[in-house]
């Protein structure tokens, strides 16, 4: 193959994740089907897998991450009344295209103008199932961010924003910065999270740190989701990667021997195990 596996920058992670979609979508017993996924990643979201070390025994926790979310997000359509889904840095996401949702739902993604360009070249033909709008837009520049929130916070519709794997990426007083304008519009309800323990931002770096140079992990709050509590959201509902993978049947391989060994551990020991990473609904207190 001659495209390189090396990660570039944050937006290459978008193609390795795409990756995980595709090889989900291509099980026989998959727990769900994207089948844009291989056409989005392409050959360079290949090559990133194939140079990640351990890259594909570690597809569980993304095909977890992505099967969980699909449900949280139906979840808040039909039960907490979200009639617009707001998707920052969307990547190469295909909810729109591939969920059973309504036509009515306005669903709007937010990337910077090179992400959405080769989304919009590989999608040309393909028809999104509710009224879907994307807008160009670098999520790290404030000013702009901040007319944008103004912008759908006017359009007075009970808003859902998801941020699938993106806080890792940011500094923690970048994240602090989002959760606060977020909190600012009021129509901005909901907020569905995703971030890892200290603990796992050191396994990750440990196992990918020299081939993340590009995309360094940063954002991994020792006090969990009291970091968010604090900043004005309470937790409308959270689930553990752990529990929801065996309740998926896609554990991490020799899950089993994970779960002896935890037998002798102090239930401390266990919950800390288990909070390694966390998913939340967050709600405006």
């Amino acid at each position: 193959m001659n495209e390189s596996g090396e990660i570039r920058g944050v937006a290459d992670t978008a193609l390795w994740v795409a990756m995980y979609r595709a090889l989900e979508t291509e099980r026989g017993d998959a727990i769900f089907s994207d089948p844009y996924a291989r056409r989005l990643a392409g050959p360079r979201g290949e090559a990133i897998l194939d140079a990640l070390p351990g890259g594909k025994s570690t597809a569980w926790p993304m095909v977890v991450r992505t099967a969980v979310f699909d449900e949280l997000i139906l979840r808040a359509i039909a039960q907490r009344g979200a009639k617009l889904v707001v998707n920052l840095a969307a990547g190469l996401d295909t909810r729109p295209y591939r969920l059973a949702l309504p036509p009515e739902l306005h669903w709007v993604e937010v990337d910077v103008p090179e992400m959405i360009d080769h989304k919009e070249a590989i999608l040309a033909s393909e028809t999104p199932r509710c009224r879907l709008e994307r807008v160009r837009l670098d999520l790290s520049s404030l000013e702009e961010r901040r007319r944008f929130f103004d912008r759908v916070d006017a359009l007075g519709e009970p808003a859902f924003v998801i941020t699938e794997g993106l806080l890792i990426y940011l500094a923690e007083e970048a994240v602090t910065a989002l959760a606060y304008d977020l909190h600012e519009r009021p129509n901005l309800r909901w907020w569905l999270v995703d971030f890892a323990s200290p603990d796992l931002l050191k396994m990750l770096e440990k196992r990918w740190g020299a081939s993340l140079q590009a995309a360094k992990f940063k954002f991994a709050p020792a006090e969990g989701l009291k970091f968010f509590t604090k900043r004005g959201w309470d937790v409308a509902e959270e689930r553990f990667p752990g529990d929801e993978a065996r309740r998926l049947k896609r554990e991490m391989p020799f899950a089993w021997l994970f779960r002896l060994w935890s037998f002798f551990m102090s239930a401390q020991e266990r919950e800390k195990y288990r909070r390694f990473s966390t998913f939340a609904v967050l709600e405006r207190a």
